[in-house]
């Protein structure tokens, strides 16, 4: 009996310090399916450094669930401390809101398997990054082209590469644009025209930011787009 007692101490004991008495706005729950040792970090990018603000233990199970609190949605980074390995692929980008979110993935591949649920702009973010995968590996093939090309140095060849690397890029341009202009109302756009096409038309830069919707146009990346719209602007209208 006294020992069934303590089982059930120890139980309670390892329930409670999964939570930690931890608050915040976003409970996220997940599992990193063959981790059974290691820690875990939830990061967020202030100017050019990750801060983390919060960390999680994992000890014996691969299962997680922590809080936290953000002010609104974001890009967070869930990254993996794997000891001594030297593995790069430890850090899951994803784009938190408040309430409850779910990560999924793999010791064996952290990001490449990672399946998060829970948020709308994780849900647009995901749609945007499909068509991204394709022009990139329409830009491997070529790549690759002008690799073997560097060999017997075909001038031709190295023409129809360049021009069809410039309609890619042109591609890309218009439809990270129209991505954004068709979701004004996802914190993801601004993000999404900030990394992706920081360089473009400024009349394009311009109409995506009059589109947002308000909630939007006043949330970090939405104030950050139009800060660089005025940053451009002053140099390049001189």
């Amino acid at each position: 009996m006294k020992k069934i007692f303590t089982i059930v101490i120890i139980t309670l004991l390892v329930a409670c310090s999964k939570s930690d008495n931890k608050t915040g706005n976003v409970e996220l729950t997940g599992n990193v399916e063959g981790l059974k040792q290691g820690k875990l970090y939830i990061q967020q990018l202030k100017d050019t450094n990750l801060v983390i603000i919060d960390s999680i233990i994992i000890s014996g199970e691969s299962n997680f669930e922590t809080k936290f609190q953000i002010e609104e949605p974001q890009m967070l980074f869930l990254s993996l401390d794997r000891g001594t390995t030297e593995s790069i692929d430890n850090s899951i980008h994803f784009f938190a809101e408040p309430g409850k979110m779910k990560i999924e993935t793999t010791l064996q591949g952290f990001y490449a398997n990672a399946k998060i649920s829970g948020s709308e702009n994780q849900k647009v973010y995901e749609k945007y990054l499909k068509i991204k995968t394709n022009l990139n590996d329409e830009n491997l093939v070529l790549l690759a082209k002008e690799i073997k090309n560097n060999v017997i140095k075909n001038a031709a060849i190295t023409e129809e590469i360049n021009n069809k690397r410039d309609k890619l890029t042109v591609r890309k341009y218009l439809y990270t644009a129209n991505f954004a202009l068709v979701n004004p109302k996802y914190e993801v756009s601004p993000y999404i025209t900030l990394t992706e096409i920081p360089d473009a038309n400024l009349k394009l830069l311009d109409t995506i930011s009059k589109t947002l919707d308000p909630k939007v146009a006043k949330s970090k990346y939405g104030k950050r787009l139009n800060e660089w719209i005025k940053e451009r602007k002053s140099t390049e209208e001189k």
